[in-house]
């Protein structure tokens, strides 16, 4: 009689990473150490979405020597134990984005400041991956917002950029602005509690009359008065992309609200 080699179902890649996609943080991190059959099959989905926090995350370690299978990654407030960042940190933070897989990246409530743009600059600048940064409540002022501004300039990958809760003044918008009349994939800007002023949005409409990719720009709790949406409403008079403009809790006065009306934009 012939000897039939069964072959257990666990044994096939296929298999494994079928039953990976079910599978807990947990789960996954204990299958991988089985063997390297299973690391090969586990490890990939397990830093798909890395979540830097302690206590609970992965270590530094790990997450750099698996950096090239990051999709998406979130860096929590406490995970370094305050701030300012490091050389070290922001070195890390650097080579993840040179990846060629990172899509998605998350750091709001880091309180990085305008340094700590800066010091991401070059990586924004030639990633070619990157289609979300969420950078809310990072205490980020002018000059960190004209950093963005130079990187938005070169950058064709980025479509949403959230800088909400942070300090950017007029100045910071006029270099979003600047950086606007050219970016061609940039979809959605979050500049919502900030200090945009009228002279803010008065750069911004200036932008979007050049621009023809923006859809989504939230500006709510931005100290814009009548003026800065009066200029807003004339630039959509031109603008034909921009379908979702927030300018809640602002006050833009029955003047601003019936220009916005005029041309298609309520505000609630």
């Amino acid at each position: 009689m012939n000897n039939i080699s069964r072959i257990h179902p666990l044994d096939l890649h296929e298999i494994r990473s079928r039953v990976a996609i079910r599978l807990g943080l947990k789960e996954l991190a204990s299958c991988a150490r089985v063997s390297q059959d299973w690391n090969d099959s586990f490890t990939p989905i397990l830093y798909n979405f890395v979540v830097l926090k302690k206590p609970g995350g992965p270590s530094m370690e790990s997450v750099e020597n698996n950096k090239h299978l990051i999709q998406r990654l979130s860096i929590k407030t406490s995970v370094y134990g305050g701030v300012p960042w490091s050389y070290a940190v922001y070195k890390l933070i650097c080579s993840l984005m040179t990846n060629s897989h990172l899509a998605d990246l998350k750091m709001e409530y880091n309180y990085i400041g305008d340094n700590g743009v800066i010091e991401l600059f070059d990586a924004l600048k030639t990633n070619s991956t990157l289609n979300m940064l969420n950078l809310a409540s990072n205490a980020i002022g002018d000059d960190g917002a004209a950093a963005l501004s130079e990187a938005l300039k070169t950058n064709s990958t980025l479509t949403t950029l959230i800088l909400a809760s942070n300090i950017v003044g007029v100045d910071g918008a006029a270099a979003l602005s600047d950086a606007l009349k050219t970016n061609s994939t940039l979809t959605t800007l979050d500049l919502h509690d900030n200090r945009v002023e009228d002279n803010g949005a008065v750069a911004l409409s200036e932008a979007l009359k050049a621009n023809s990719t923006l859809t989504t720009l939230i500006l709510k709790t931005s100290f814009i008065g009548p003026n800065g949406a009066i200029a807003l409403s004339e630039a959509l008079k031109i603008n034909s992309t921009l379908t979702i403009l927030d300018l809640q809790y602002n006050e833009i006065g029955d003047n601003g609200a019936v220009a916005l009306n005029n041309v298609g934009f309520l505000q609630k």
